[in-house]
């Protein structure tokens, strides 16, 4: 697998942890020894391990816990340091029965390399004017199973 490659699949680990509403794997997708740093949408940033993952586990264990897909990924590593931009699609109302309302974000995910994996360090996620039909991702990339 090339480090592009590996880099993407480390993206791809942290949206299955949002989308599987997955605390322990959430937890596993960021390092474990750097400081930690988040801005979720509305919210201010956070820095420090503690205060990123109890708000992904305030999240991921709400009742309203968003369906998210990740889309248009793009890596670029820079030595031991990568990051990745790419679209995140919000579905909410789905959980109150309502009819599912997309809300487009672009964001931002910074990884480090830790011995021979790639580890998150960074997620920042904003409001992107999106037209959703250009969403469809063409590239060939590894997938989580």
């Amino acid at each position: 697998m090339s480090e592009q490659d590996a880099v993407l699949f480390a993206n791809q680990a942290f949206y299955a942890a949002f989308a599987g509403r997955d605390p322990d794997a959430m937890e596993q997708v960021w390092a474990k020894d750097r400081t930690l740093t988040c801005v979720h949408p509305g919210w201010a940033p956070l820095t420090g391990r503690e205060q990123v993952l109890a708000s992904w586990r305030s999240i991921l264990s709400g009742n309203s816990a968003p369906r998210i897909s990740c889309h248009q990924e793009h890596a670029v590593i820079y030595g031991d340091c990568a990051a990745v931009t790419c679209i995140e699609v919000i579905e909410s109302g789905v959980a109150q029965g309502e009819r599912a309302q997309a809300q487009y974000l672009a964001a931002t995910n910074i990884f480090v390399r830790v011995g021979h994996i790639w580890a998150m360090v960074h997620h920042h996620a904003g409001p992107a004017n999106v037209d959703p039909r250009t969403l469809d991702d063409d590239a060939e990339r590894p997938k989580l199973n």
